[in-house]
């Protein structure tokens, strides 16, 4: 308790510091308002000049945030050194108490695709609810009149080798697959659990039509679309039709349906599993091919993909161990960093443990995306320990622990609260959004990010001071015994604790030696610089392009996994059932429309004409229609459907000896809503489906602005995932503008230079265009599986140019170059570390089965790539084009001091007087 006392002790100091840092010019520097007292300077002009400069220091230096931070991370750091074991078992008791959230994460499991994958306030859930509300659920079944997809089993039968189906021994091998489909037993009969219409099971129409007889099929003439009143678009499919009629010739598919009555659950799930024992275990025959489907298919595919990756996850982890250790490690048996990089991945895993634990706890749900974000973050996590590395190692090794310790988190603190933040708050921005699979995944991945920020300063911070009382006793690595100190460079197994005299610090690393020396100044050259602004032209063009070929929605055949027989069915469904599209259900729901007005009428069958005659629509198919049909019999029997009263008197008696009594809520003597149907076309590609659910609702409200206004609304149970493509782009783009302007002002405040924060921004959109257009590129679409990674594109796109902006603006080097070379030699190798860590954490992904798996790996290949190479080609190329911040904030401070000495014209007895009050200014406006 005594050292968050004074961790937060320290911080307020800190800020206080900073406060009285960022007041009026002459409070900025005590030292300058010695000078403005000075009597020699009377004149205006002198004081004007020197408060120009005194101003020019303070824009160059706005650390009001940064510098007291720095402070704070300093006083932690020297805590967590000096009482490591607080810091080491603390976070471990969390992590194991947190932990144990995990017992209700099969409680926690929400896998249910539509609550997950579709918007939750889509505009199809309401017209759904007025549906029901206004057309509940009759005894006699009508798959045309679902509100819902049903309860049902589907078989998709095609000829081998794509001949015709419509032969005797094609019909052979399917009525007999029918009859053994019907006798499926599972503690209840299909007889006993089929949707019935007057008392009879929903039979097949092509088996109707044949009579249930095989040698029919050659010698019955069957015409398409409509045969004798019956749809069958949706039943045979890949047809070919006779010259100059609507007579089959041949086909190439069948569809057999077998729907549920929906109010016997337990039984009917029982049913379906039967029905896919048998499908699976089904032997193929010499004729047909038979694809198969039911509807809870979808959803137990869809369960069975997290299971998938649990394998993998232990991969993966061994992978970023691996990784860490050998990018970490060094000949010296002493001061490699074995031990320090395994614990950095074991920080890693207590933040998932923890995080996650206690999301469960507080009753967070689980969905299957979050089983993405271990990978993640095993991978993310280790960041920022090899920046803690990387800053140890250049502390002085004859120091403290402690001292080393503050050192450290003062360099490093700033570096990663910056990127933490940026990260966390894009995943928080993401809750925005309304897909609940989305706000899960951005819930547990940016708690996951916080514990991890917080484990890094705790006990991994604990893990490196105990690894520098190691090499400060100069002992093994392994066996921890005392060995003999190397006098240069050390190889060799007996000997150790190498490090430079003249800078008593750790020898650099190869390839911290490679960025400075080779890679820093190759850049830096005026044609290689211009070359990679030519690449980035390049870049972007390609991005661009890419951007306009990006195609919208979540195609539900990739929730299954690879190889799976929902894939197989669905392909086939694709290939020969796309030529008829949703039957769409148009809802009048305003109760006060007069059926029986002539003039009412008429607008009503204007609107009809006009969804009928849509591209999208099949004009040669009327439009079903209770309206009609009812006009049509009250003109043959004799009654005037003009009149209201003779209209609503024989409306019961029609309702109930037709085939539209579930069309028309007529009650109480008032027709409270109705319903009509306009069959759809040509509805193959995602961009189809949102072409005809945006024409259509837009028809719909056309039809309201008529003479006579008809209150329309459309719905189809597919309009429910339909919904995403009118949500995924506005919705896309809203989260990345709002998270962009948080990184900035997260940037503005954190990186002491403002003009360098608008660059942080630059990297956010370059490569959030760059992502955009490659992954469609590769063949991603955008959806809400895809919409989580390109949230994650804007944290992570902070991380490496944020890493580089911030070292290149605290360098002290006096050019643009020299400062872009520093920066690189810094932070090069922990960025390439970073990059490969995060790849390591999420490539195993690529050999997942799961669609939702693979999106995730190839987004998150392209967002490290493309920052990483932002971070350490782009952004430093970039920056030293800016000669105001590469160089007017670096020559300020050294031509302030020239001009503060020469202008005051002082004898050579009071030069030590103005120096002194030079340094106090130095004070005040130095960095560090």
């Amino acid at each position: 308790m005594q050292n968050l006392v004074n961790f937060f002790g320290a911080l307020k100091g800190g800020l206080a510091q900073g406060v009285i840092q960022c007041r009026t010019a002459t409070d900025l520097a005590p030292g300058m308002r010695i000078l403005l007292e000075d009597p020699r300077r009377k004149t205006l002009g002198a004081r004007h000049s020197l408060l120009k400069r005194v101003w020019r220091m303070a824009k160059c230096k706005a650390d009001c945030i940064e510098r007291p931070l720095s402070l704070a991370f300093q006083k932690l750091g020297s805590v967590v050194g000096r009482y490591p074991y607080v810091f080491l078992l603390l976070p471990l008791f969390v992590a194991a108490a947190l932990g144990a959230g995990f017992i209700f994460l099969q409680e926690r499991e929400a896998n249910d695709i539509e609550d997950q994958f579709t918007p939750v306030n889509g505009p199809a859930k309401l017209e759904r609810t007025i549906v029901v509300e206004h057309f509940p659920p009759s005894e006699d079944f009508s798959q045309l009149r679902l509100t819902s997809d049903g309860a049902y089993g589907s078989l998709i039968i095609t000829g081998l080798h794509e001949e015709n189906i419509l032969t005797e021994a094609a019909f052979d091998d399917i009525l007999e697959l029918d009859r053994r489909v019907k006798n499926i037993t599972t503690g209840n009969t299909f007889e006993n659990l089929c949707a019935k219409t007057k008392g009879n099971c929903l039979s097949n129409p092509i088996l109707d039509i044949i009579d249930y007889n095989a040698t029919q099929i050659v010698s019955l003439a069957i015409t398409y679309p409509m045969n004798n009143g019956m749809f069958l678009g949706t039943r045979i499919g890949g047809v070919q039709l006779k010259p100059d009629s609507s007579e089959i010739s041949s086909a190439k598919a069948v569809r057999l349906f077998y729907f549920l009555d929906e109010e016997k659950t337990m039984e009917n799930s029982e049913w379906l599993n039967g029905f896919l024992k048998l499908l699976s275990n089904y032997t193929q025959q010499k004729t047909v091919h038979v694809s198969h489907f039911t509807s809870i298919s979808r959803q137990n595919e869809f369960e069975t993909n997290a299971d998938s990756v649990i394998p993998l996850f232990s991969v993966t982890y061994f992978l970023a161990i691996t990784i860490s250790i050998l990018s970490c490690s060094r000949l010296d048996c002493v001061r490699t960093k074995v031990w320090v990089a395994a614990f950095g991945v074991v920080s890693a895993g207590l933040a998932v443990l923890a995080s996650f634990g206690l999301l469960l706890f507080c009753g967070m749900p689980f969905a299957i995306t979050v089983a993405t974000a271990p990978f993640l973050i095993l991978g993310v996590g280790v960041d920022d320990m090899f920046i803690m590395i990387s800053c140890w190692q250049k502390t002085e090794v004859d120091k403290a622990i402690e001292v080393r310790l503050a050192e450290t988190y003062k360099e490093a603190g700033v570096s990663i609260t910056i990127t933490t933040l940026t990260d966390v708050l894009a995943f928080y921005i993401g809750l925005l959004t309304p897909f609940r699979s989305v706000q899960s995944f951005c819930m547990y991945t940016s708690t996951a990010l916080l514990f991890c920020y917080v484990f890094n300063i705790t006990f991994f911070g604990a893990c490196l001071a105990f690894n520098g009382r190691r090499e400060k006793g100069n002992r093994h690595w392994l066996t921890c015994m005392r060995v003999s100190e190397a006098s240069g460079d050390a190889k060799g197994c007996c000997v150790g604790g190498a490090y430079d005299k003249n800078t008593r610090k750790e020898f650099e690393m190869p390839m911290d030696s490679f960025f400075k020396n080779f890679y820093g100044p190759f850049l830096t050259r005026m044609w290689v610089k211009v070359l990679v602004c030519l690449i980035y032209a390049g870049y972007l063009a390609g991005s661009i392009y890419g951007c306009f070929q990006i195609q919208e929605g979540l195609d539900l055949k990739h929730l299954a996994a690879d190889g799976s027989y929902v894939a197989d069915y669905y392909d086939n469904e694709d290939e020969f059932f796309s030529d008829f599209g949703p039957n769409v259900m148009l809802v009048i729901q305003d109760e006060h429309f007069q059926y029986w007005n002539p003039t009412a009428r008429e607008s009503l069958d204007l609107c009809l004409d006009i969804f009928q005659y849509l591209t999208m629509a099949d004009s040669d198919l009327p439009p079903i229609s209770w309206l009609h049909v009812y006009v049509q019999f009250g003109m043959n029997s004799g009654f005037d459907v003009d009149n209201e009263t003779q209209f609503k008197s024989h409306l019961t008696a029609f309702l109930n000896y037709s085939d539209f009594s579930q069309d028309v809520n007529f009650t109480n003597n008032q027709i409270h809503a109705s319903r009509m149907f306009v069959q759809t076309v040509n509805i193959r590609t995602a961009i189809d489906e949102k072409n005809m659910l945006n024409v259509f609702r837009e028809t719909a409200d056309e039809c309201g602005k008529l003479q006579t206004p008809v209150d329309l609304i459309v719905y189809h149970p597919a309009f429910i995932y339909f919904d995403q493509y009118a949500v995924i782009i506005t919705n896309t783009i809203q989260n990345i503008i709002v998270a962009t302007c948080a990184m900035l002002v997260i940037s503005l405040l954190l990186i002491p230079n403002p003009l360098c924060s608008l660059w942080v921004t630059f990297a956010i959109a370059s490569v959030i265009v760059g992502v955009a257009g490659f992954m469609a590129l590769w063949d991603v679409s955008l959806d809400s599986v895809s919409m989580i990674n390109l949230v994650i594109c804007i944290g992570f796109s902070v991380d490496f140019s944020a890493h580089i902006s911030y070292a290149f603006v605290s360098s002290e080097k006096s050019s643009a170059n020299e400062k872009a070379i520093d920066a690189i030699t810094k932070l090069g190798y922990p960025i390439v570390q970073g990059a490969v860590s995060t790849i390591a954490g999420v490539v195993v992904l690529a050999a997942a089965k799961s669609y939702i798996f693979r999106t995730f790996f190839k987004i998150m290949f392209l967002v490290i790539l493309f920052g990483a190479i932002h971070g350490i080609v782009f952004i430093p190329v970039f920056l030293t084009f800016l000669s105001t911040c590469g160089q007017t904030c670096s020559n300020s401070h050294e031509e302030n001091k020239e001009n503060l000495r020469s202008s005051t014209n002082e004898p050579q007895a009071e030069t030590d007087m103005s120096n002194s009050r030079t340094r106090i200014v130095e004070a005040h406006t130095d960095h560090d």
